[in-house]
């Protein structure tokens, strides 16, 4: 009973603990110097912005069509595309990625005659691609970019560069693993065989360029010349990992703290403008867009199974 209860009041804790930094960083801020930040972005950052975002929406059909595949069903990639779209665009601000994706895939996906097993499956590859994605971005971010290890996690630059490594070096754990164990795993019942060498490099290239492009979105609508992008990414992929395993829906506020931490020399102003741009470009704007194909999907062509 005690564990349970932990477990629903640690988000709210996290929460609350994330709106009093927030307050804490912001409560001298003017709010006419963040919509003066947001009135100077100008149309070429908003389009590189939005250019990202559609990369990043790609790079995660691909790697669900990837982990499609691996599972056994042969779904069309138009129907992936838009499938992938869907789940994200529902599950990156719901924050229940597995409950979520899962059940909008399952939808989408049986009418191409995938059944529950191989959308969880597909759900499974795809949380492990953005995993090794992730750890490589920290590792080649702090390799890159020391200096972010000693002004915020109070690391020594040789520390920061041993950890870099080791990160860097982790998702490749995986992949020998891929290469090495040919013979299936058995979990819950079921026997599971590890992807090739081959398909692992690909969730690892796809999960760490998903990542990068992520945090160009917001990177992108900060000042040239306040951050490179090596410390941005950095603090980016660390305050991701806060945001997830905060069990905050889509992190708001604990992702945004944790950057405000890592990145205490950059004007508050700016990133609270950079802030609000990433929740319209990268969440709202694709999640409208997700709502109104789920309306009509019984109605989309790329989503119906053709028997002919």
């Amino acid at each position: 009973m005690a564990r349970r209860w932990a477990v629903r009041l640690l988000p709210i804790l996290l929460l609350a603990l994330a709106g009093w930094v927030m307050w804490r960083e912001f409560r001298h801020t003017d709010p006419a110097r963040i919509l003066d930040d947001i009135d100077h972005w100008g149309w070429g950052r908003l389009a590189f912005a939005g250019l990202m975002t559609l990369v990043s929406f790609g790079l995660l059909a691909v790697m669900e069509w990837l982990g499609l595949r691996w599972a056994g069903a042969k779904v069309p990639f138009l129907a992936v595309l838009l499938g992938s779209f869907c789940a994200n665009g529902i599950a990156h601000v719901t924050g229940t990625a597995v409950l979520v994706a899962g059940a909008v895939r399952y939808r989408l996906y049986a009418r191409h005659g995938a059944d529950l097993a191989q959308v969880a499956e597909t759900t499974v590859f795809c949380i492990v691609g953005y995993s090794i994605g992730i750890t490589e971005l920290v590792g080649l971010s702090l390799l890159t970019a020391p200096d972010l290890g000693g002004a915020a996690l109070r690391l020594s630059p040789l520390l920061t560069r041993s950890l870099g490594l080791a990160l860097a070096l982790a998702p490749f754990v995986y992949v020998l693993a891929c290469a090495g164990v040919r013979a299936p795993l058995r979990l819950l019942g079921r026997e599971y065989r590890l992807p090739s060498v081959r398909v692992a490099l690909a969730q690892l290239a796809i999960g760490l360029v998903d990542n990068v492009a992520v945090a160009a979105v917001i990177w992108v609508l900060i000042p040239p010349g306040l951050v490179s992008f090596p410390a941005f990414s950095a603090a980016y992929a660390a305050a991701t990992v806060t945001g997830v395993a905060s069990s905050v829906p889509a992190g708001a506020g604990v992702f945004e703290s944790a950057i405000l931490t890592l990145l205490p020399a950059l004007p508050r102003d700016v990133l609270a403008a950079a802030f609000v741009g990433n929740r319209i470009i990268y969440y709202l704007g694709p999640l409208l867009i997700s709502a109104a194909i789920l309306a009509q999907a019984g109605m989309m062509p790329g989503l119906k199974r053709r028997d002919d």
